[in-house]
């Protein structure tokens, strides 16, 4: 039996992948400066399966390679991750379409709002402000620009 074959499997970038991760705002100089945005460590692992979109591509990218049993860290700049901010996604809504997409009225800044998409489908925006006509809601995703901690143990691969 050569080495390779002796060794354990290393992920690709279509495996189907048991692991746990956590992902955390990162301060410019790698320090976090939030909580966990998500964390599986000390609770049932994910599954997912690369380039099926569960995660971004920069995080998928950071695990193609690495072996069964790998624990790792990776600090992402900001960006990096999930792409920089769009300001042209941060947009001015008619008041009444708010009203048509959904039964609340009560909204808070920082509350996410989902939308029927054009062409079928959901989108989703964060809630930031209200006045008589409109509402602004932001499209951008909520770590886009920002940077970002990324820790991974690989528990499976197929």
């Amino acid at each position: 039996m050569s080495r390779s074959e002796a060794s354990d499997p290393a992920v690709g970038a279509d495996s189907y992948l048991t692991l746990h991760y956590r992902v955390a705002l990162a301060g410019s100089a790698g320090e976090l400066v939030d909580g966990d945005v998500v964390n599986t460590f000390g609770t049932k692992p994910a599954t997912l399966q690369l380039g099926a979109g569960q995660l971004s591509p920069a995080l998928e990218e950071c695990l193609v390679g690495l072996e069964l049993g790998a624990h790792r860290v990776f600090e992402l700049s900001a960006g990096q991750a999930f792409g920089p901010r769009n300001d042209s996604l941060v947009r001015r809504l008619p008041r009444k379409l708010l009203e048509e997409e959904s039964d609340r009225i009560d909204y808070s800044p920082g509350d996410v709002v989902e939308f029927n998409a054009p062409g079928g489908g959901r989108c989703a925006g964060v809630f930031r402000s209200l006045d008589n006509d409109y509402a602004t809601f932001d499209f951008n995703h909520p770590l886009a620009g920002r940077p970002v901690r990324f820790e991974v143990e690989i528990v499976g691969i197929l």
